[in-house]
């Protein structure tokens, strides 16, 4: 029998219980609000209720995560964890370590996930040889959103080098747009480093840096030009971006008012709502310079430990629900990530959707394929936040190139 069969079986015999069918329903912690990302969340509730499985929404707004993050952490604290929640890299295995997830084994191994999962992402997936999360996606983190419309009024082209970028900006600034559409908030700004990282250091210099700790990497020339970078960006960026919403930033460029984003491919979910089309109304390409590395996160759902078995049982379907083919195609193709499943085919997919999954697996096959320091996936959360700090505190003008640099060894060192 398989183990969706048992379930539907379960579900049957539970049904004859009020008590049981109040059981058979997923406590979900996320932070999926924006109106691409609400599009995207509704699939997997219909999934789910079409196999008679309830769903109780706990949405906490804040891109990133860490606001989610401090959610849950008062909810274990109180004794009542939810069932399920969104949950991202080094965030996953700090959880099990605490022995606070339910084993999926059994799951995985009727499914064979352990054969169609990347590598990269049964790292963060299981934790001392078990599997503790469903990978729902694979986002790539160092893209560029751009407005077709403004790249042909302005006569630009799609930038191949940083000095090609950097004029595009100078061209939209000097035409009364805004250049760089950015939210202030520390994620945000951390998303636009890692590709300064990469762009100007390569992929070695990107892992001794983010994820080796490397105090020569961290203090070196490479990361001031880095830092420098970021304060080329800082002077694009419109004097209203203090604590915007990333998917605010992204309506600004839909909406004709900024030129580009750089940021995550979550982000063609919001063109997608608007009833955009890839090639058309927007472009994507990657940060200049970071062309041949995919930096990467993977929205996962983490089962917290429950004993009704009936909500066991709730927790199983959602988790078969997220790795089915069926869901993988159907979540990506509105929320703008790729399927954390190698084995999909891409033809459903819109342009940038097969640029991204032919770049990820090429990255992948390439050595190319690197987890995002600012998504939580190349280093402990507590050296992220390190990271975090001295990032925006130098994007908002604390500290000049070189400071930063140096005080980004010290705040790794003692996060530590």
């Amino acid at each position: 029998m398989t183990m969706m069969k048992k379930l539907h079986m379960s579900a049957a015999i539970l049904a004859l219980s009020t008590t049981a069918v109040a059981a058979q329903e997923v406590e979900v912690l996320h932070w999926w609000t924006s109106g691409g990302e609400a599009a995207a969340v509704g699939t997997l509730r219909d999934t789910l209720a079409a196999g008679g499985i309830g769903w109780q929404d706990m949405p906490v707004a804040g891109g990133g995560g860490s606001d989610a993050m401090t959610v849950l952490r008062a909810r274990v604290t109180a004794g009542d964890a939810p069932t399920a929640v969104q949950m991202l890299g080094f965030s996953i295995q700090d959880w099990a370590a605490e022995g606070a997830l339910a084993n999926l084994d059994a799951l995985a191994a009727e499914q064979g996930w352990n054969d169609v999962v990347p590598a990269a992402l049964q790292a963060f997936s299981t934790y001392d040889g078990h599997w503790v999360a469903a990978p729902v996606n694979v986002h790539s983190t160092n893209w560029v959103w751009a407005n077709s419309a403004l790249m042909a009024e302005l006569g630009i082209e799609q930038p191949t080098s940083w000095d090609e970028f950097v004029a595009a900006m100078e061209a939209a600034e000097a035409a009364g747009h805004v250049a760089l559409a950015h939210g202030g908030q520390a994620w945000q700004d951390a998303t636009i480093f890692d590709s300064m990282v990469m762009g100007v250091g390569g992929p070695d210099f990107y892992q001794a840096a983010m994820v080796d700790l490397d105090p020569a990497a961290l203090g070196s020339d490479t990361m001031v030009e880095a830092f420098q970078r970021m304060e080329t960006l800082r002077g694009f960026v419109d004097d209203n971006f203090s604590g915007r919403d990333w998917n605010l930033a992204t309506a600004m460029v839909i909406n004709g008012e900024a030129l580009f984003q750089i940021m995550g491919d979550w982000a063609k979910g919001e063109f997608v709502n608007a009833g955009l089309t890839a090639g058309n109304e927007f472009q994507c390409f990657r940060v200049p310079g970071t062309e041949g590395t995919v930096t990467f996160n993977s929205d996962q759902f983490a089962m917290f430990n429950v004993s009704d078995p009936a909500a066991q049982e709730a927790q199983l379907a959602m988790a078969s629900a997220v790795l089915s083919p069926e869901f993988q195609v159907a979540f990506n193709l509105v929320k703008g990530s790729v399927p954390a499943r190698t084995d999909i085919p891409s033809d459903q997919f819109d342009a940038c959707g097969q640029m991204g999954m032919a770049q990820l697996a090429e990255a992948a096959a390439n050595g190319g394929l690197f987890g995002s320091m600012a998504h939580g996936h190349a280093n402990p959360p507590a050296v992220q936040n390190a990271m975090y700090d001295v990032i925006t505190a130098h994007f908002n003008g604390e500290y000049d190139a070189a400071t930063a640099a140096a005080e980004l060894v010290t705040a790794v060192e003692i996060a530590q």
